[in-house]
């Protein structure tokens, strides 16, 4: 329902977006994630005409338009089925729950008072604020304002509802709270999210769709899935989750060789001999006694992380991380496998 080719942004000298494209289908959430300074939330702000792009085409609905020569009969147009949220809530202190959401109506949509009270007090009891509807801003709770704040960009039933890091200034029982409120809005209303994020677990709970960004430009798109167990280059293995990541030679297809020994795996392609680098999630690694283990690491360091233990491991020189629920001890030799399904290997040239 959504298209972007090929969006540039710049500040000045400073080039934020570097050519995106994406597709966006209907009813998905779409997470966009990546470090600061990274482009994604200026990616948002052009989506919703905050910024005006320096090139690119957008298509919604069908419907496509220059970016750069957008006018603002077409931003007007495009805004009325889009909702944004920001992660500052950006409520008018001076006025109830209740009138922020009507604010919207009442002004751009030139709607009757009664009628705007009646569907902002509707959109207030779908995010379970009906009851704080005269309460200011100051009387409610950081995670009770952003329920405020979706609720007003609700009102207007957009097609598209862009979130920038909507959860991020609550704490961490809260957001994760408000990660399930958000899906099941999502579901219940089929409203397509675009949701920019800096944290790797969120988004993987949250998306259907993955948008990985780096220095303005996208290193991969995917399903949560795909994006953790197969990460196109190291940037992505590294950015999502925990990687150990290693220097190897693929042997032939479906084998592959580091650390002194030939492991089975599932990749094919590649050139025999050709130099690669071996991806292991931690939590991929078995640990046996070191007589039967293909790598053998001496234990550095042991955390206990609550559902697991994370061990740092020397092997031949190169720290491994470990996630496992049995400890063992600093200063003790253990024994390693690692199955063809747990190792991803990447060329060199991806890095």
């Amino acid at each position: 329902m959504l298209e972007i080719h090929d969006l540039q942004k710049s500040f000045g000298d400073l080039h934020v977006l570097r050519g995106i494209n994406l597709n966006i289908q209907k009813g998905d959430v779409v997470a966009v994630l990546g470090s600061s300074g990274s482009g994604k939330t200026t990616l948002l702000r052009c989506m919703n005409f905050l910024e005006h792009a320096d090139a690119g085409t957008m298509v919604f609905d069908g419907q496509q338009v220059e970016l750069s020569r957008i006018t603002h009969a077409q931003i007007h147009a495009l805004r009325r089925r889009t909702g944004f949220v920001f992660q500052n809530y950006n409520l008018f202190a001076n006025k109830t729950a209740l009138q922020n959401v009507t604010e919207g109506l009442v002004i751009a949509r030139k709607m009757d008072k009664h009628q705007a009270d009646e569907i902002a007090r509707a959109a207030l009891d779908k995010v379970g604020m009906g009851d704080r509807c005269d309460h200011y801003p100051s009387q409610l709770s950081g995670g009770q304002q952003q329920r405020v704040a979706i609720a007003r960009s609700l009102v207007n039933q957009p097609r598209v509802l862009l979130l920038d890091e909507p959860l991020g200034a609550l704490d961490l029982k809260l957001r994760k709270e408000m990660q399930l409120e958000l899906k099941r809005l999502q579901r219940e209303m089929n409203i397509t999210f675009v949701y920019v994020t800096h944290d790797q677990e969120e988004a993987l709970t949250m998306s259907d769709t993955v948008v990985v960004m780096n220095k303005g430009n996208i290193q991969q798109i995917g399903s949560p899935q795909d994006i953790y167990n197969e990460p196109r280059n190291a940037f992505v293995a590294k950015f999502i989750g925990d990687s150990n990541i290693v220097d190897g030679i693929m042997e032939k297809d479906f084998l592959v060789s580091f650390g002194g020994q030939e492991f089975a795996c599932v990749d094919r392609g590649f050139k025999p001999r050709e130099p690669v680098q071996v991806v292991v999630r931690p939590e991929d690694v078995d640990i046996v006694p070191p007589s039967a283990g293909k790598l053998t690491g001496l234990v550095r360091e042991v955390i206990f992380k609550g559902v697991h233990f994370e061990m740092h491991v020397d092997v031949e020189g190169k720290e491994w991380l470990i996630h496992s629920t049995q400890a063992s001890q600093p200063g003790e030799l253990i024994g390693m496998n690692i199955g063809p399904d747990e190792i991803h290997i990447m060329s060199r040239e991806e890095v």
